[in-house]
């Protein structure tokens, strides 16, 4: 497994919002978290990203406990991260935010890198020099996770990629991720069955905090799940 999560708990106060999570995620898949708004699966990522310390249970990544390691550890062990907001730098170039990502990370080969951007996302390569702020929604979408394969991760957290995004987007997103398979793994928080489903290697379904039900992939069943999408 690349990521494990054993037992996780999560409490904001003496409110407990995340209790005993555990699951696993194998090299180069894709795992859909799933679950209505208000179930944890923010607060499961931001707790697996180091933003929020967990007050029980373990993760391990690659073989290294970073149950408490800071952020920016985890960030250079390899995981990147696309938040809900995306909260790219709004007053910078398309080519400024993905330039100041890899300036960070020690990223060499930053030419290969950008083709790679590019050959991804073609429209933020015809745009490379416009303001992230002046972006369509789905177009800051993209310049999001852009930014976040400019640090070469291992693994790829995207909270609800689809959120606020025009269909054609959200079909070239899903493309993109297709593609991204295999090359890393990804951990998807997504409320669109469809969308989870057609990438998943395996899936978490959370409700109220807990673990309602798990499993591979090709044994989602829509209606099953479902219920647990619903409000």
């Amino acid at each position: 497994m690349l990521l494990s999560v054993e037992n996780l708990s999560q409490s904001y106060g003496s409110a407990e919002v995340l209790s005993g999570i555990a699951f696993g995620l194998g090299q180069g898949a894709c795992c859909a978290l799933l679950g209505r708004n208000g179930a944890g699966k923010t607060t499961l990522l931001r707790t697996i990203m180091g933003l929020l310390p967990p007050p029980g249970g373990q993760i391990a990544f690659a073989g290294t406990d970073i149950t408490r390691a800071p952020s920016h550890i985890r960030a250079r062990l390899g995981l990147g991260y696309v938040p809900q907001g995306r909260e790219i730098f709004s007053d910078l170039s398309i080519g400024q935010n993905i330039e100041i990502v890899m300036a960070a990370h020690g990223v060499a080969d930053r030419d290969a890198v950008r083709d790679e951007v590019v050959a991804l996302f073609p429209v933020l390569g015809e745009m490379w020099h416009r303001r992230g702020g002046d972006l369509s929604g789905g177009q800051q979408q993209q310049l999001a996770i852009a930014r976040a394969l400019a640090m070469r991760p291992k693994l790829l957290v995207l909270d609800e990629p689809t959120e606020g995004v025009q269909p054609s987007i959200v079909q070239d997103i899903e493309e993109v991720i297709r593609s991204l398979k295999g090359r890393m793994s990804i951990l998807l928080v997504e409320q669109y069955y469809d969308f989870a489903a057609s990438l998943a290697d395996s899936y978490v379904v959370l409700d109220r905090g807990q673990v309602a039900e798990q499993g591979r992939g090709e044994n989602m069943d829509a209606e099953r799940i479902g219920r647990f999408l619903t409000v």
